[in-house]
């Protein structure tokens, strides 16, 4: 099996019912409520399983900027042995007895100083596996209503801390050939203006647009936009 063989294994292996019809969100709910209506709930995401024989997850922080959803993201530095460089949500390896939810809250806490207090868990996306690091990544997804006045970067993890719109996420959408390990590979990417997504984090961008898409169609994901 190639790299772009376990690829498209690793986005299809976690599938889950969806929560939401074609209607959308019930209308008159609060923007966290609505998210709530579309996402999976954090207990699902624990019961499904993806491949990896690590187990890691990642907070997906949400807020709002001039009328518009931003996801907040991290540039991992450069000199790290794993992803180097890589653009990802804050997250991490679970440590011995932790729970997924408690190391997501924790991690984005110690990557770029968001405060568990601040942060109403709204849902979770499917399970993702890493190709090269054999993670299985759980995705949980977080309401920022009053993000901090700024962002406190890990400087031994984190490079720069990266708000970036899903519309702008959403219509930067690509399929990419990159080269990996010396290998080309065929893979979804997200662009905005510098800034490009790829891998684990792809998977997990891809999940959140399709799940967010009946929220406002600037949001869709790539199948639904074609």
């Amino acid at each position: 099996m190639n790299d772009e063989q376990r690829e498209r294994e690793a986005e299809g292996a976690a599938q889950a019912p969806q929560r939401h019809d074609d209607r959308g969100p019930s209308p008159g709910l609060e923007l966290p409520e609505r998210l709530r209506e579309l996402l999976l709930a954090p207990e699902e995401t624990e019961r499904m399983f993806a491949p990896g024989s690590k187990e890691a997850a990642v907070l997906v922080p949400l807020l709002e900027r001039n009328g518009e959803l931003v996801a907040v993201f991290t540039r991992r530095a450069r000199h790290l042995p794993q992803h180097a460089g890589e653009i990802s949500f804050p997250g991490g390896r679970l440590r011995r007895g932790e729970s997924a939810l408690a190391a997501a809250l924790r991690e984005a806490e110690e990557e770029i100083g968001l405060a568990p207090a601040r942060v109403e868990v709204v849902g979770a996306l499917p399970p993702t596996g890493t190709i090269v690091t054999a993670f299985r990544v759980r995705p949980y997804v977080g309401w920022v209503a009053a993000p901090p006045a700024s962002w406190r970067p890990a400087a031994d993890e984190v490079e720069a801390v990266l708000e970036l719109p899903l519309r702008a996420l959403a219509a930067g959408f690509r399929l990419q050939r990159l080269v990996r390990l010396g290998v080309p590979i065929r893979t979804p990417t997200y662009t905005v203006g510098e800034h490009v997504v790829w891998g684990a984090t792809a998977r997990i961008v891809r999940a959140l647009l399709r799940r967010l898409a009946p929220l406002d169609s600037g949001t869709a994901g790539e199948d639904d936009a074609r």
